[in-house]
């Protein structure tokens, strides 16, 4: 597991036999913080130097409708529905991210199977290391709920710390709602098609087979097509 202390990060209680309790964290490198969310539009703050040299997307997106995304991956397809109206600032992001062919060729680095149930994509490095050179304002309002098929942003545990590094959720993970207020992982789409992509990865478990690691069963995002 990476040690910069600026790594992304999802995290989740795990209750252990007996009374012990378990913290099970997915990290991935953002970057640090300071961004804010405002009413006017978006504002992108400067991270450590991007994994791929990108354009930021536009201060001020839409805030209705939907986006739907094709994903093709060396698994199987998925298609993402994502929402506009619940987090205009991260799906702007995406959307410019996978025009610019960002995501392309990327792997999925993480896979988490115990308490969570996620499989974590996004770092064009592979290492979970890797940002698009800025960082995302929150977008969560504390009431989150993570069922399968979630797409989420993972982040580190300061505010305003996202960047393109995402999260799907294949199997219902209700320890990932931590009462974290504002500061819970922001749920910007779905999984609407092609989700047994992920759960016949997740089945494979992970690598050294513990409940956190790279997946046994590589998977990579070829082709991320929005709009």
């Amino acid at each position: 597991m990476p040690t910069d202390r600026r790594r992304q990060l999802i995290v989740a209680a795990i209750a252990a036999v007996a009374v012990v309790i378990a913290v099970v964290v997915i990290a991935v490198v953002a970057g640090g913080g300071g961004g804010k969310h405002t009413a006017g539009g978006c504002s992108w703050q400067s991270d450590s130097p991007a994994a791929r040299k990108v354009s930021r997307p536009p201060s001020n997106p839409p805030r209705t409708g939907t986006v739907s995304v094709a994903v093709a991956t060396t698994r199987g397809p998925m298609t993402f529905t994502l929402d506009r109206a619940g987090a205009p600032c991260t799906v702007a992001s995406f959307v410019s991210l996978a025009q610019q062919h960002y995501f392309d060729g990327t792997t999925c680095h993480r896979l988490v199977s115990e308490s969570i149930y996620v499989l974590q994509c996004g770092d064009p490095t592979g290492l979970g290391s890797g940002g698009p050179g800025y960082t995302i304002p929150d977008e969560a309002t504390g009431n989150e709920t993570y069922p399968a098929a979630t797409i989420a942003m993972a982040r580190t545990a300061d505010p305003h710390s996202g960047g393109s590094q995402f999260f799907i959720v294949y199997r219902d993970s209700p320890s990932l709602s931590r009462n974290l207020g504002t500061q819970q992982y922001t749920v910007f789409g779905t999984v609407t098609a092609g989700l047994s992509t992920v759960t016949t990865v997740a089945a494979g478990g992970t690598v050294d087979g513990s409940p956190d690691g790279s997946p046994k069963l590589p998977i990579t995002l070829t082709t991320v097509t929005a709009g």
